[in-house]
């Protein structure tokens, strides 16, 4: 009689049983869970269809699962190096930025003939040569806009509007003209020039390039001050393309100032007088420029009076009050043997011409605030 577990014909030959037969197979924890098929159960199989076996979701290895993560990280960096790559062989290279030149100054003391005329502001200015002129940044008006070649109209009427900022903050500012106040100036000049206008207006100097009254209007507050806040103007703006980047304003404006002696206590009604500056500016704005709100001021030819010949100019303007007289020198001499920055001593003489009347100003006329920037 056969033993429990043999098959009736018994044990075949060269066979060592079920046992030896799976006995390389290890069905351990993993090997089950790694299974792509699992058997219905007993249950399962009673019913509609009657399959064996049920098909289980892939489950991805964690090998599997870094190699992928490995190929995404090569992915990304090989992305990134092209980007990099195409970068650098871009047919259309970056525009070169360009660095803004030092300004030059030329600062001319208008001398006067005879005594300096004395009045009220009021009849100075309604009577005087600025009658027809417009008060404080209603007399800087900006021309008709129209587009270049490489510059739109928004572009050019940005570029004029930085100019007339620069013009009412340098020249109609009351803190800026005797409060010894840079910053409204000096914020709206390019970066490049800096360094140069602080060294003007800290340390000034009478060498073309560092006079402080070449970047401003600015009296010595100790000596004179504003007899009437109203400031006449009158001028005029041009303005072209100085290459394919760049915008050139130039710009010609006439201020009128009424002044009067820095003194203590009451001061006389007609104590006042005229004192005129005459600014021919020429800025350069390119396109970084335009769109930050600032400029670059490549030169400044001024006629300031009544002063005298003799004058330093280079801080301050000095001018002549009501009463006073040129002196009898003229101006600081000139040494062509000297060593350093060449300087050059200009003078002129005031003669006012003869100017139209002035038109009515009725009671409507409207009269515009200082400005302030």
């Amino acid at each position: 009689m056969a033993g429990r577990g043999e098959p009736p014909e018994g044990t075949p030959e060269n066979s060592s049983g079920g046992e030896d037969e799976y006995r390389s197979l290890v069905f351990d924890e993993s090997f089950v869970r790694a299974a792509r098929l699992q058997e219905f159960s007993a249950r399962e199989r009673m019913g509609e269809p009657a399959r064996a076996v049920r098909s289980l979701p892939g489950r991805v290895s964690r090998r599997h699962r870094s190699r992928a993560g490995i190929a995404l990280v090569v992915l990304i960096a090989l992305a990134f190096a092209t980007a990099v790559y195409m970068g650098f062989r871009n047919p259309y290279p970056a525009p070169v930025g360009r660095r803004a030149e030092p300004l030059h100054t030329t600062v001319v003391p208008l001398a006067p003939q005879g005594p300096v005329p004395a009045g009220t502001p009021e009849s100075l200015l309604d009577d005087g040569p600025a009658a027809g002129f417009r008060t404080g940044a209603s007399g800087i008006n900006l021309p008709a806009v129209r587009r270049t070649k490489n510059f739109s109209d928004s572009q050019v009427t940005m570029g004029l509007t930085t100019v007339k900022d620069y013009l009412v903050a340098s020249a109609l500012d009351p803190d800026v003209l005797t409060g010894g106040v840079v910053r409204p100036v000096g914020r709206l000049l390019d970066p490049d020039q800096t360094v140069q206008f602080d060294r003007s207006v800290g340390a000034p100097a009478a060498d073309g390039e560092h006079l402080a009254t070449g970047w401003l209007v600015r009296f010595d507050p100790a000596k004179v001050e504003l007899a009437d806040p109203e400031i006449r103007v009158q001028g005029t703006f041009t303005y072209a393309e100085a290459g394919a980047d760049t915008l050139e304003v130039v710009s010609d404006h006439t201020f009128t100032y009424t002044l009067r002696p820095a003194v203590s206590g009451p001061h006389r009604a007609d104590a006042a007088s005229l004192f005129t500056v005459r600014r021919v500016m020429r800025f350069l704005l390119d396109r970084e420029d335009i769109r930050l709100h600032r400029l670059e001021v490549r030169s400044a030819y001024v006629q300031a009076g009544p002063q005298s010949c003799s004058a330093d100019m280079a801080g301050v303007l000095r001018p002549l009050l009501a009463g006073e007289r040129a002196d009898t020198r003229g101006p600081a001499g000139t040494d062509p043997y000297a060593t350093g920055v060449p300087t050059a001593a200009l003078c002129g003489t005031l003669a006012v011409s003869p100017q139209p009347p002035a038109p009515p100003r009725g009671p409507d006329a409207a009269k515009s605030p200082p400005s302030r920037p």
